[in-house]
């Protein structure tokens, strides 16, 4: 059964920060498609028990983004593949803070320090408006072997041409770029 809080305690805190992989999933306010990914690298952070954010890298589009400036709402899952099961949710409402702003750079400072902060694309600040646990009995059991470099490598190659920001552009990392929607008859 699953079990409903209003912030993330410090035993959640603990879990997240061990986990190598979590789930993003936005959606637009009208009929649009539900936008669920996968994330990985040490791209997602606490920054207190009601404030989450994730270190977005630029991608195949920009979904993420233009469904926060829509409507706010985004969901982060985390689940456990150790011994210990668990599922943990957490539900809120979300920014897109742009990046090259002073707030952005600070931001990255403080949080990601690790990364250089033209390598990303933006960054969502969230604010928690409840977290739930669920067992977790039914996901496997997985080893963690690695991250894949692929990411990493082709973002130092383009950002070292001075190509990434026209990337972005080309290849609709920009808000407002939407897909379109495909209608179907409910069955």
């Amino acid at each position: 059964m699953g079990k409903f809080k209003r912030e993330l305690t410090e035993e959640l805190i603990a879990f997240i920060n061990e986990q190598k992989l979590f789930f993003v999933a936005t959606a637009p306010s009208d009929e649009g498609r539900v936008n669920l990914s996968p994330k990985g690298y040490d791209s997602f952070k606490v920054v207190d028990h009601n404030t989450i954010a994730y270190l977005d890298y630029v991608g195949s589009g920009n979904e993420t983004a233009n469904h926060l400036n829509d409507n706010g709402k985004i969901t982060f899952m985390w689940c456990s593949f150790d011994e210990k099961p668990l599922i943990l949710r957490a539900y809120c409402y979300g920014q897109v803070m742009e990046k090259g702003t002073e707030h952005y750079m600070k931001f990255m400072q403080l949080h990601f320090p690790h990364v250089a902060p033209e390598a990303a694309r933006q960054i969502f600040v969230c604010q928690i408006e409840a977290v739930q646990t669920s067992c977790g009995f039914g996901v496997p059991l997985y080893d963690f072997i690695g991250e894949r470099e692929t990411m990493k490598q082709w973002t130092e190659k383009k950002l070292a041409k001075g190509e990434l920001d026209d990337y972005m552009v080309k290849h609709g990392n920009r808000l407002d770029e939407k897909l379109p929607v495909v209608k179907r008859e409910k069955v």
